[in-house]
């Protein structure tokens, strides 16, 4: 039998470090830096492959999952690594690709690194389509403000009390420009329009991609929920992918950022705001639906329509959801601001989420985060 070697990457769009650590022992058994090319990949891993059993690993980045999926192709073991989990060493002021290299495959020996989990092309693909919809919707923002800015500074300023209403367009059209004033105008106008007509193509495939085998039972789920319609329920659904690698409704909290910080020492307790790591689209998304059961619970004739055709257990979930998290507001507020009570009743949402997406709709103990 090959006995077992552990390979640490340090992987960059140009070139690939890489560190091999025996099972046992502190001798580094082979160490190389090349150019980033297929080939060049499989050469290397190949060699290595037929003398060691390997255990490969590198950091999450920009390059993505290409050389894990071309890792696997030739039968070899790859895990990416969290990258903002990896142990810092204090008083280290000397950082090389080499040294990357070696500290990942120590450390990966150790058992001291945590992986992430990796989605398959397709799964890599629908985030991809979800996530080009939020760069459009960033695009649209600014060439609003853009527009508005512009106005302002050429001295006209809308008196009516909310922009881009049909009043607002017209208001706009009506004005008297000079030629080249209206030509910037025009093509301010122009550029925006371009992007909300390719955002609403976005969104079309969305919807269409949401009915699909693939998706179409979790979304229906999800959108039983207040404050969660299609659009965000993809979101969740593209960025987590699998509700069920999360054993408690605490780790998806958790993996989302939404859990207190700490820092405790001795007799001193200090917890402060929460940690904001993980995924900050889902907690955005989440955050938006919490501000939704902020009110008296109700179920509205769109929610209603979201409901049809879905699970009594499901339907009956969501709306004590909206009852617990509305209640919960309302006792914080007595003592913190609003927006931190949002923040609160958002991972209280979490864990009702965690709950519909595991099957759990009757164990209180897995709706509270």
């Amino acid at each position: 039998m090959k006995s077992i070697a552990y390979v640490g990457m340090d992987v960059h769009k140009m070139s690939i470090s890489i560190a091999v650590l025996p099972v046992n022992g502190a001798d580094y058994l082979y160490e190389v830096k090349f150019a980033n090319t297929e080939a060049n990949v499989e050469k290397h891993l190949k060699k290595l492959s037929a003398k060691y059993d390997l255990r490969c690993c590198y950091e999450a980045g920009g390059c993505g999952y290409v050389i894990r999926r071309q890792l696997v192709k030739i039968g070899v073991a790859c895990e990416i690594i969290a990258p903002s989990k990896i142990p810092i060493t204090p008083g280290k002021t000397v950082k090389t690709d080499k040294l990357d290299a070696r500290k990942l495959a120590r450390y990966y020996r150790a058992g001291e690194l945590t992986t992430i989990h990796i989605p398959t092309e397709a799964e890599e693909s629908d985030r991809a389509l979800v996530r080009l919809r939020e760069t459009f919707s960033i695009d649209i923002r600014r060439d609003k403000q853009h527009i508005l800015k512009y106005l302002t500074i050429r001295g006209f300023i809308y008196p009516g009390k909310s922009h881009w209403t049909l009043r607002h367009w017209e208001w706009m059209r009506g004005l008297q420009l000079a030629k080249e004033d209206q030509f910037i105008l025009d093509s301010y106008i122009a550029h925006l329009q371009v992007n909300e007509t390719m955002l609403q193509n976005i969104e079309e495939r969305i919807h269409a991609l949401a009915a699909s085998p693939r998706y179409k039972q979790s979304v229906g789920k999800l959108c039983c929920f207040r404050g969660i319609d299609v659009l965000t329920a993809m979101c969740l659904l593209v960025e987590v992918i699998d509700f069920k690698r999360f054993g408690s409704s605490r780790k998806l909290s958790s993996y989302l950022g939404l859990v207190p910080s700490e820092r405790s020492s001795g007799e001193s307790h200090h917890r402060g705001g929460i940690t904001k790591a993980g995924n900050s689209r889902c907690r955005r998304v989440l955050i938006d639906a919490a501000w939704n059961n902020i009110r008296r619970p109700n179920i509205s004739a769109a929610l209603k329509r979201r409901q049809e055709g879905q699970s009594a257990l499901v339907i009956a979930h969501a709306y004590k959801a909206q009852v617990r998290l509305y209640k919960r507001f309302g006792q914080l507020t007595y003592r913190i601001s609003r927006q931190k009570a949002v923040v609160a009743i958002t991972r209280e949402l979490c864990g009702f989420i965690w709950a519909v997406m595991n099957d759990k709709y009757e164990s209180n103990r897995a709706v509270t985060a």
